[in-house]
């Protein structure tokens, strides 16, 4: 596992800011399927531009022996390396029932639910690992919360914005969303909090 390359700015790279595979997030929308072998792509978008692809085969035909197999291309020129990472899936047997899935961190080799792999990176791996943060930790706290609200919005696929409201993803259990839109419901009143304080501040009038 190498670093980011020279010529960086602006810090270490964020999570947010990152290439990411969200294991639960795949068996939820049938990119993988327990009992059985898939090959698709996963492209992603960040900060609203195409940031790349993955080809990639999710062999779960076995529970017991099930693997993420990734094949991308990084960097340019000369330095043009095609990449194909082999990457462990296990289960977990919750009390509520089912199974849910992990993909197991190749350097650190622990139990993750998502591994990414920042701009410039060479492989994908655990947050932990790449000692990733959030860019909600580099904004004043003021701020945090609209982030942590545009977050939220984000992971369960609504528009975002201060006015935006949540709606249940399809294949998202009714239970879970439940504690997504108590969250939800808790960081619209601090952001409406934040707001009523900033036009006080400004002089201005409800």
């Amino acid at each position: 596992m190498g670093g980011w390359g020279s010529g960086r700015t602006g810090g270490r790279p964020t999570a947010d800011m990152s290439k990411r595979i969200d294991i639960a997030w795949m068996v939820r929308t049938k990119r993988a399927i327990p009992g059985n072998l898939i090959y698709s792509s996963l492209y992603w978008n960040i900060g609203g531009e195409p940031a790349g692809s993955i080809s990639y085969e999710a062999d779960m035909v076995d529970p017991h022996l099930s693997e993420l197999r990734l094949s991308y291309w990084r960097g340019s020129g000369e330095d043009r390396e095609q990449v194909k990472q082999t990457v462990s899936l296990v289960f977990t047997e919750p009390n509520y029932g089912g199974r849910r899935w992990w993909l197991i961190c190749p350097y650190s080799l622990h139990r993750v639910g998502k591994l990414y792999l920042p701009n410039g990176g060479d492989r994908f791996a655990g947050r932990k690992a790449w000692r990733l943060g959030y860019n909600s930790q580099r904004v004043a706290r003021r701020d945090r919360v609209f982030e942590n609200l545009f977050s939220l919005q984000r992971k369960l696929g609504c528009e975002q914005g201060y006015d935006s409201f949540v709606h249940r993803p399809k294949g998202m259990w009714r239970r879970t969303f439940e504690r997504h839109l108590k969250r939800f419901e808790e960081l619209d009143a601090q952001c409406g909090a934040e707001m009523a304080f900033l036009v006080l501040r400004l002089g201005g009038r409800f």
